[in-house]
């Protein structure tokens, strides 16, 4: 299936739901985000992943155009949090670690994996890596107690996951909290420049669609 996109920043959310509900069969994935679009047919079209400041119900009720929102991005040695409020930055921080093995180039984690603690170079790393997500935890709790947040966007690698919610001070969320939202865009580095650049990026609603139904998303057009 060859597939297009069209950002679809431009129209009013009122307006873009307004034409979904009229024009096609619809499904709204509240977990992805997104509503995925069918014809009379029904035959598959494509999704609109939607920004986490919109907030829906099943019938495409706009609930909230404005809503909290918060992003974490979690890599080796490396992370970022920020909030929003719709669509302006409330707040921001990073963090870093000393996880990184520098010759090898590889996490003390998948390290440890493979190889063990023994030596004190790597109980360092260790310790650190501890202390990494101690903090991170720390800095999500208090923001959790002073604000809520509709939404929960999460990059972490899969073998990071463990030691956000095994950490000592505890994650405010739980691994099957509803609000939690996999981030479906590649971050090059946890850091505030390039979580600000995905977060900018989902901002607008997309329309990925099926090459074959151009003719059907032409009205979606600028």
């Amino acid at each position: 299936m060859k597939q297009s996109t069209i950002n679809l920043f431009h129209i009013p959310f009122a307006d873009l739901l307004y034409q979904i509900t009229h024009d096609f069969e619809y499904v709204y994935d509240y977990q992805k985000h997104a509503i995925s679009l069918e014809n009379e047919s029904g035959d598959f079209m494509g999704q609109i992943r939607l920004p986490l400041h919109l907030v829906l119900n099943d019938d495409l009720e706009i609930l909230n155009e404005n809503a909290s929102t918060l992003y974490l991005s979690i890599e080796s040695g490396h992370a970022a949090i920020c909030t929003m409020k719709g669509k302006a930055n409330t707040y921001h921080t990073t963090f870093s670690a000393y996880m990184t093995r520098k010759k090898q180039g590889v996490s003390q984690i998948k390290y440890l994996n493979k190889k063990g603690k023994s030596r004190a170079g790597s109980r360092v790393r260790l310790a650190k890596t501890i202390e990494f997500f101690e903090s991170i935890n720390s800095t999500l709790s208090s923001l959790l107690k002073n604000d809520t947040y509709a939404r929960i966007g999460l990059n972490c690698n899969a073998t990071l996951i463990p030691y956000l919610y095994n950490s000592k001070v505890q994650c405010p969320w739980d691994k099957k909290d509803p609000r939690l939202y996999k981030i479906p865009l590649h971050i090059a580095q946890s850091n505030y420049t390039h979580l600000d650049k995905a977060i900018k990026k989902l901002m607008a609603p997309l329309l990925i669609y099926d090459s074959q139904f151009k003719e059907e998303f032409k009205l979606f057009e600028t």
